[in-house]
């Protein structure tokens, strides 16, 4: 599969010689595995807030950042990991409070049920982690996921990731269900219709004499092009697993901390309470920070046999770059600014898709949105083609999203969470622009 919004070369006539030369001598070093954005690719040289900077001094609204969540070179992030790193930067076997406080100020924010977290470094290793302990549980082995899902780059995850491509093998451990569709099946059925696919998913396993480990979902569905709606459809994928003796592991790499409004994790807009808990980019905003929250029963065995350590995963620069998130996210309002920030965008695409034929639907969660190009809404075709327009076309005109989902025609829209509605209406205006110019 290739990769969505990659830069192929097609556009290399186009380019700066500067540049040019520059994506040569980067392909001669890194290798042909590492992929661009855009028909041109971008040269960014510098951040802050909501804004990039390329090295001509032009200026990007940043409306696609998950990592950089509270925006750009946030000025108490950066004092607090300079500061640690001035001080003490080493493992955790030794003893250090903040690394601790860290932990407890992070539980807190999750229901009482999961009462322990173990840190790592990357989205990745955290889904490696709640997998191993996953399995750990009796010999238990099958894992479902949803058919374009993404959770990471690891042997053992990529096998989860079938958003990689057919290049990546699918383990016989390992079956795949449809994701939900917010445009093409009633909100009233998405439950049942979930949990009914997981049922087949388990007895075809079980047929095989394979044992179900866990559901493992992206609370969101970003891969699978952002299905949020409606709130609660998840509970009885959830209790299946559950009463088949498996897991359920909410992959909260892009729906948490505050990202969609509502709540501090997308689980919660379910009313769930997951087994285990991923969290990885928004964690840090730029520092390497992940996790795995978990109930302590899944782990008390896990940890009596076997050790774990991760040389930087919850160090004190991480614990110091965790904290002033949580501290960032709190005292600036964030998540309530997700909130009215994402309705307001909300309504805005509304608008636009009311005057274009072309968008299929809109849909999202707080500050992560989706619209979904088509053909025609009378069949609700994918199209791609209008979707990498549009992303291009919002490139050239200073402002970045991205695409996702099966068919490559689902605009994704993910602001740092510090979009104010100024930026929103560049991001609305943009956007009319770009379907104008591409629909006339």
């Amino acid at each position: 599969m290739t990769m969505i919004n990659a830069f192929d070369g097609s556009g290399e006539a186009r380019l700066d010689p500067q540049d040019k030369a520059l994506i040569a001598r980067r392909a001669s070093v890194l290798g042909p595995a590492y992929r661009l954005f855009y028909e041109e690719p971008l040269h960014i040289q510098r951040g802050k807030g909501v804004w990039l900077w390329d090295r001509r001094g032009r200026r990007y609204l940043d409306a696609y950042n998950n990592v950089a969540s509270l925006g750009h070179c946030h000025p108490r992030v950066i004092e607090a990991v300079s500061a640690q790193l001035g001080v003490l930067n080493t493992h955790t076997r030794y003893l250090h409070e903040d690394v601790v406080i860290y932990a407890e100020r992070l539980l807190a924010t999750m229901p009482d049920a999961l009462g322990h977290v173990m840190f790592t470094c990357t989205g990745s290793e955290a889904n490696d982690l709640a997998l191993r302990i996953a399995r750990s549980r009796g010999g238990r082995q099958g894992v479902v996921v949803t058919r374009l899902a993404y959770h990471g780059l690891t042997e053992a995850v990529s096998e989860l990731s079938p958003s990689l491509g057919e290049f990546v093998p699918r383990g016989p451990r390992v079956r795949l269900i449809e994701a939900p569709d917010g445009l093409r099946v009633p909100a009233a059925d998405q439950g049942a219709r979930l949990a009914a696919d997981l049922a087949r998913a388990i007895a075809g396993m079980r047929a095989e004499g394979i044992e179900p480990a866990a559901f493992i979902a992206d609370t969101i569905f970003s891969s699978d092009g952002l299905h949020p709606e409606p709130a609660g459809f998840l509970r009885p994928a959830v209790e299946l697993i559950r009463a088949e003796g498996g897991v359920f592991i909410a992959d909260e790499v892009q729906p948490g901390f505050a990202r969609t409004g509502e709540a501090f994790w997308g689980f919660t807009r379910h009313g769930l309470v997951p087994d285990m808990v991923t969290m990885g980019k928004p964690m840090g905003n730029g520092f390497p920070v992940s996790g795995v929250a978990m109930r302590p029963e899944l782990v008390r065995e896990f940890g009596a046999r076997s050790r774990y350590f991760n040389t930087f995963g919850g160090s004190p620069v991480a614990a110091a770059a965790g904290l002033a998130v949580l501290d960032v996210i709190r005292d600036e309002g964030l998540q309530d600014n997700a909130l009215r920030i994402g309705a307001f965008l909300k309504a805005g695409l509304d608008r636009i898709a009311a005057r274009h034929k072309a968008i299929g639907d809109v849909r999202g969660a707080g500050l992560f949105l989706a619209v979904e190009c088509v053909t025609r809404r009378e069949t609700n075709a994918p199209d791609a083609a209008l979707a990498g327009f549009v992303v291009n076309h919002l490139r050239q005109n200073g402002v970045l999203i991205s695409a996702t989902g099966p068919g490559a025609n689902i605009l994704k829209i993910r602001p740092p969470l510090v979009l104010q509605q100024p930026e929103a209406e560049i991001l609305l205006d943009a956007v009319e622009t770009a379907f104008a110019a591409a629909v006339p």
